[in-house]
């Protein structure tokens, strides 16, 4: 069966009184889990933080760009994910090799890896003097209520948060992808009642995505009423280069540059979030030495 390519679709319902976005991740998280060889239960943890952060991501505009940590108490340790408002995200996870025993619902047990304890950082670049932050605790490690949480409590905005990734028993990732809902005045109790019970009793994020929905479908099982405003194409993006990562040896020092050259008589530099590997040997190193140094 042919991937589908990732795209998300962001719209509006009940008379522009609910925003809403929905998303397809798969290719992306499943370059990630080929890029950082992560294990199922990481590839999900990963893949849910990345796919809110590219919904969030599209909330922004122009130039802006986000970065979110997850940091739980769970044996993942930090999830980090960028993203901006053109679709490009990339992310990584400091122990990839983590997988679980499923929970007692017979699911990968994200909440687990994750931890129940810890926060979720927020970080906004939105070409201001100061970026701006926003700091939650975790509350449950399964990561669509942390991301909830998030909205509630650092943008006052209620919302409800839906991520999911569906792993295949060769670890290969079959479908991943999310929704966020945003509610905004004039909405009456009845509505949001309304809400609250389609999302409560809706299938899952994956279970919706393998039956081939596309995000404008996920849009209209929600609401029937949604009117699609735009659309924007998903994809992994890194911005590192290897003129970024000769400034990153620049920035070590003269001192610990010329021991590598002494010592190391190369050095390898890895990037987090895309695990290429950029390597300089002796000869490189000295030209990039004494361009620094005049």
């Amino acid at each position: 069966m042919d991937k589908k390519k990732d795209r998300l679709v962001r719209g509006t319902a009940l008379n522009g009184k609910v925003r809403a976005f929905a998303v397809r991740t798969t290719e992306l998280v499943d370059e990630l889990r080929r890029r950082h060889d992560t294990y199922p239960t990481a590839t999900a943890a990963l893949g849910r933080t990345v796919t809110a952060a590219a919904i969030m991501g599209a909330m922004l505009k122009g130039e802006e760009k986000l970065n979110i940590i997850v940091k739980g108490n769970g044996p993942l340790g930090q999830i980090v994910a960028d993203a901006n408002a053109l679709g490009e995200v990339r992310g990584y996870v400091h122990h990839p090799h983590v997988h679980l025993p499923s929970n007692s619902l017979g699911k990968l047990d994200v909440a687990g890896a994750v931890g129940t304890e810890g926060y979720l950082d927020v970080v906004k670049d939105l070409g201001m003097k100061e970026p701006y932050r926003g700091s939650v605790p975790i509350i449950s490690g399964e990561l669509g209520d942390d991301f909830t949480y998030y909205f509630a409590v650092s943008e006052q905005t209620p919302a409800a948060v839906g991520l999911g990734v569906l792993v295949d028993t060769d670890n290969s990732v079959i479908v991943a992808g999310g929704f966020i809902i945003q509610l905004l005045p004039g909405l009456t109790d009845a509505e949001i009642t309304e809400i609250e019970h389609t999302i409560s009793t809706m299938p899952s994020v994956t279970t919706l995505l393998d039956q081939g929905l596309e995000p404008e479908d996920m849009l209209r099982f929600l609401f029937p009423d949604a009117v699609v405003m735009e659309e924007l194409d998903i994809r992994f993006a890194c911005q590192c280069s290897r003129e970024r990562v000769e400034q990153t040896l620049v920035s070590l020092g003269k001192q610990e540059m010329e021991r590598l050259i002494e010592e190391d008589e190369q050095a390898e530099v890895v990037c987090h979030f895309c695990n290429e590997a950029y390597v300089f040997n002796k000869d490189e190193m000295q030209v990039i030495l004494d361009q620094a140094k005049s």
